[in-house]
């Protein structure tokens, strides 16, 4: 088991650490209902302080992703229900220049490293594989909306450690500049509370609801090409989704007609005006 922590990087510790343990439990380390070491095991095992431990145990409890019972210890949480989302390849660029927005980024991070376990995984291709991972505070109006993490094999476009993405999509780069055609996606959605580093990036406060997306883009192949996990602000943004009933067997009337791909659906993200800020929405478009 890998419990390292890189003292190099300016990523805080305990953010490190929920990476880790969070790993760990989406790969099965510990299954559900299992007991993770102790608060001072895992001070020792990361060599770190308990004030750390408890704030990263802290995130993976608000992230469901464990349970802790008092005076029993840490479990690792059953698995979440997964339900279907399909929707529209759309950039967050693409759909904010729609609405008349200019989106503009902030790129936190632009470089070649190793693939990790989790993004290997995403991507199937070895561990340890040189990927661009691209970090950007994206904003709309000088506000930022949306944290994003975006990795892509390298060998499939060097030109993506040089390319400014402050004012450009990457779609539309990885599409002119590098040939790649993304063809379809998988994606979750799931609502997660924001870390101290997460509130400061996106001006919120600690613990506010944030978006999280998760997703996966394919060549036509079936190649997966581009991993990306985007942290949307709760208070302003929302999805629409467009659901489209498929007909069962021994339906007398058809609901689709033929022509129509009943497994299309589209996704769009919608700010939500200052005006009614408050808890972030998400519902279906028909």
């Amino acid at each position: 088991m890998d419990f390292s922590i890189d003292r190099s990087s300016g990523i805080p510790y305990y953010v490190q650490v929920r990476q880790a343990l969070q790993e760990h439990l989406e790969t099965g380390t510990w299954q559900p209902g299992e007991q993770l070491p102790s608060e001072p095991e895992l001070c020792r095992l990361f060599g770190v302080s308990r004030p750390v431990i408890r704030q990263a145990l802290n995130e993976l409890t608000q992230r469901g992703l464990v349970t802790r019972a008092k005076g029993k210890g840490t479990f690792a949480a059953p698995p979440k229900i997964t339900e279907a989302l399909v929707q529209k390849l759309t950039g967050f660029y693409q759909d904010m220049v729609e609405q008349g927005y200019t989106p503009t980024a902030r790129v936190l991070r632009q470089e070649a490293i190793p693939a990790g376990r989790q993004v290997a995984e995403r991507l199937k291709i070895p561990v340890g594989t040189l990927v661009v991972v691209i970090e950007r505070l994206r904003f709309v109006q000088d506000e930022p909306i949306q944290l994003v993490t975006t990795y892509i094999p390298r060998d499939a476009c060097p030109a993506l450690l040089e390319v400014d993405l402050t004012r450009r999509s990457l779609y539309a780069f990885l599409e002119a500049e590098c040939g790649i055609m993304i063809v379809r996606g998988r994606r979750t959605v799931e609502a997660v509370a924001a870390n101290e580093y997460e509130a400061e990036m996106l001006r919120v406060k600690k613990g506010a609801p944030l978006i999280l997306l998760d997703s996966v883009s394919y060549l036509s192949d079936g190649t997966p090409i581009e991993y990306y996990h985007a942290l949307h602000r709760g208070d302003r943004t929302r999805f629409e989704v467009e659901l489209v009933r498929v007909r069962e067997p021994g339906d007398r009337q058809a609901l689709v007609e033929q022509h129509f791909d009943p497994q299309v659906v589209t996704q769009g993200v919608v700010l939500v005006p200052p005006s009614r800020s408050g808890r972030g929405k998400s519902k279906t478009k028909t």
